[in-house]
Parts: C-alpha cells; sequence; structure tokens
C-alpha cells in the first residue's frame, strides 16, 4: 500500500467515524439518515454535471450498490436504536473485511498475502471484541448488527469491481452517491408520515455528516483501484478506534481496559495492512 493510498483510507476512517456518531447521536436516527442523504443527493447531483459519465461496464454495479446501501441505511438505523456506538459499532464493522476479502478472492480473483490475511484477522478480531460485553454479546442489537456487516461487505465488493470497470473512481462515486441517497427520502415517506421536530443545529449536524460520509466512502472508492479489497476495507474499520474514542468523549460511553486492550489489537492489525 503506497503512502498516498494508506493517509486517504486511515483519514476516511477517522470521517466515518465521525458522521456514525452523528447518525448514533440523533435523536431521531431515521430522519437523521434521510437528513443525510439529501445532503448528499444536492452535492452528488452538482458533481455529475461537471463529471464525464463512468464506464457502461460499470452501471450495473452502481445500481446494485445503491440497492444494497438502501438496505443498509435501514439496517443502520435499526442497529443503533438497540445499543450505544461502541458496541453497536464493532460489530456491524468487524464482520465485513472478512467478508469483502473472501467475496474479492471469489469474485475479482484476488489474493492476500500471508501479512496481509495476518493483519484482516487482528482487525475484525479485536474490532468484534470491542463489542463483548461482560464477555458475552448482548443479543438485542446482534441481528440487525451482523446484517449491516453483510451488506457492508456486499456493497464494498460491488464498489470495488465497479470502479475498476468505471474508467473514472469521481464518476462512480458521484453516480452511486446519487442513485442510493435518491432511495432514502421514499424510504422515509413509506415509514412515516410526518417529520419530527428538529433544531436548526440538529438538523445542521445531520446534513454536515451526510456531506462528511461522501468524502469518507469516496476516498474508499478511490483506493481500491490501486490496492486488494480486503486490504482497504480492514484498513478502514480501524474506524471503530476513533468511534470508540468519539463516543467516550462526546456521547459519555465507557472505555474499558479491555476496549483498549481491543483497538492496541486493531491497530497492530493495520500496521500490517499497512506494511
Amino acid at each position: 500500500m503506497t503512502p498516498t493510498v494508506l493517509v486517504g483510507v486511515v483519514c476516511a476512517a477517522i470521517l466515518h467515524a465521525g458522521w456514525n456518531a452523528v447518525l448514533r447521536g440523533g435523536s431521531d436516527r431515521l430522519w437523521s439518515m434521510t437528513l443525510m442523504m439529501i445532503a448528499v443527493a444536492c452535492a452528488s447531483a452538482v458533481a455529475v454535471v461537471f463529471l464525464p459519465w463512468p464506464g457502461p461496464a460499470s452501471w450495473p454495479y452502481l445500481v446494485a450498490s445503491a440497492a444494497i446501501h438502501a438496505g443498509y441505511n435501514l439496517s443502520l438505523v435499526r442497529t443503533y436504536r438497540s445499543g450505544d456506538l461502541g458496541q453497536t459499532y464493532p460489530i456491524s464493522r468487524g464482520s465485513s473485511p472478512v467478508l469483502v476479502a473472501l467475496g474479492a478472492a471469489l469474485f475479482a480473483h484476488e489474493s492476500l498475502t500471508l501479512l496481509a490475511v495476518l493483519g484482516v484477522a487482528l482487525v475484525s478480531g479485536g474490532i468484534l471484541s470491542l463489542a463483548l460485553q461482560g464477555g458475552r454479546l448482548r443479543a438485542d442489537f446482534l441481528p440487525a448488527a451482523c446484517l449491516t456487516g453483510l451488506l457492508i461487505g456486499a456493497y464494498t465488493v460491488v464498489d470495488g469491481i465497479g470502479v475498476r470497470l468505471s474508467g473514472n473512481s469521481l464518476s462512480y462515486a458521484a453516480w452511486m452517491f446519487l442513485l442510493w441517497s435518491l432511495t432514502m427520502p421514499p424510504l422515509y415517506l413509506g415509514l412515516r408520515r410526518t417529520t419530527p421536530s428538529y433544531s436548526a443545529r440538529q438538523t445542521a449536524m445531520a446534513l454536515g455528516g451526510g456531506l462528511v460520509s461522501i468524502l469518507a466512502y469516496g476516498i474508499v472508492i478511490w483506493a481500491m483501484q490501486f490496492d486488494a479489497m480486503g486490504t482497504v476495507s480492514a484498513l478502514r474499520e480501524t474506524s471503530v478506534v476513533y468511534a470508540a474514542l468519539i463516543g467516550r468523549v462526546f456521547l459519555g460511553e465507557s472505555l474499558s481496559p479491555r476496549r483498549v486492550a481491543s483497538c492496541l489489537a486493531v491497530a497492530a492489525g493495520a500496521a500490517c495492512l499497512a506494511w
């Protein structure tokens, strides 16, 4: 992994933890997600005007990614209703690097070095251990969190293949974001009939979180042109370390010595991947 890609994916991990903290801290997470997607739709609609069309071979992947992302949105909202950020986020993110590595090997014929395999294992193991509470996994948020992890793995592999066929990572990302974001308002209207009363600050936070999500995942899409999907995915999921810190500082969640040890395991895995 080149230094440029490494720094980019680490920055994406920090940004990803930030927008997830915004979503988790919202009083109505479905509405917060909808506001985020409105911001994403506006930004991506402007971007596609100035960018070339992505290659025709990538369009089936754009549509598939948008559909998977729509399910991911709903699953993520449900996950955050069940537990705090430091518990639910690791389960959602921890399983995806292994799933991405397996999916990339199956559908894109990618292979990982022994050191990279060790890195993926350390990252996933450290992430999953963060979700342990008293040595046991809570059952209430586990199904939604696992489904979220599965969807993350699915859209990452789809986008990894799609961006390589597109000929332009910015075009692919912009169109994917536009198609994805347009799915959320109809989903909200189908589930709700009224909107909650949000303050100007809450609305601004959600809209800002949407813009941050574009940058966070856009960097990942760009990076998957140059490195194995499993490596990029695992390095991105170091965001759980930042999410644990954000949950402690801004959301008042606990950060025990066991969680610190898990974060160190994730950091060790990231070092293997970077090497």
